[in-house]
């Protein structure tokens, strides 16, 4: 099933059962991320009561507001609660606002850290982030235009940094990020590469520049910008020998 073959998945579900189990609980209720992990759900539900309030065929996804109500809602009942998340809770992936909402409402919460997208996709594709002769730094920029963001990136200051920058949920807005770091000082010729569902069986990767960007993939994509976007060190390689 899908769940043998996308480790992801597979990762988010070990994750889950182990908390779970760990709680010796009487009452669980895993809350799902939507339409982005259906293995999981169909893995775990058989054990557990599962509710689902990510984006999923024929409803919206809840506001963060909401989000944010029910959990707590469900955390003050005293059952234990798993909110699932594809990637890492704390980055570009709105865990920190619920682990803040629950803090103030005095609703103790457990942190189990996961793979971000930012490192997993890029890995999955070939790239590494930091090789130490082409890039010692990496830079990750949450690149959605956000009204609730408190500073937009500034693009400028990213084009001069130099190194590696993996630019996550950008893929409405990645002509105009273009555009700006070119502004800002990056050649047009710099490589840019396209990963899009990394690490799952419909991983698709493109490669391109940032005067030539690649062709539109379908979300989620993650986009790694610098000399290492180039690389593919999953292929093989034929190597030719000369003879005397």
């Amino acid at each position: 099933n899908d769940l043998a073959r996308d480790p992801a998945q597979q990762s988010l579900a070990i994750v889950a059962r182990h908390i779970v189990l760990a709680t010796g609980a009487s009452e669980r209720l895993p809350l799902f991320p939507g339409n982005r992990a259906p293995g999981v759900v169909g893995a775990l539900t058989a054990f557990l009561r599962a509710e689902r309030f990510g984006v999923w065929p024929g409803r919206r996804a809840l506001v963060q507001d909401d989000v944010n109500a029910l959990l707590v809602d469900y955390g003050a009942t005293g059952r234990r609660v798993v909110r699932l998340k594809s990637g890492d809770p704390f980055v570009a992936s709105r865990g920190g606002e619920e682990a803040q909402a629950l803090q103030l409402a005095g609703v103790p919460v457990q942190v189990v850290p996961g793979v971000s997208s930012a490192l997993g996709a890029p890995a999955a594709a070939g790239i590494p982030l930091m090789l130490r002769q082409l890039s010692v730094t990496a830079t990750f920029v949450d690149g959605n235009d956000d009204p609730e963001h408190g500073t937009p990136p500034d693009w400028d200051l990213l084009a001069r940094l130099g190194g590696t920058l993996v630019i996550l949920t950008g893929r409405g807005r990645i002509r105009r990020i273009a555009a700006r770091l070119i502004a800002g000082g990056l050649h047009e010729d710099t490589p840019i590469a396209a990963i899009s569902a990394g690490s799952r069986p419909a991983q698709q990767v493109l490669r391109g520049t940032l005067g030539d960007l690649p062709a539109p993939l379908p979300p989620p994509v993650t986009f790694v910008v610098g000399a290492v976007a180039a690389l593919d060190l999953t292929s093989v390689q034929e190597h030719v020998h000369a003879h005397p």
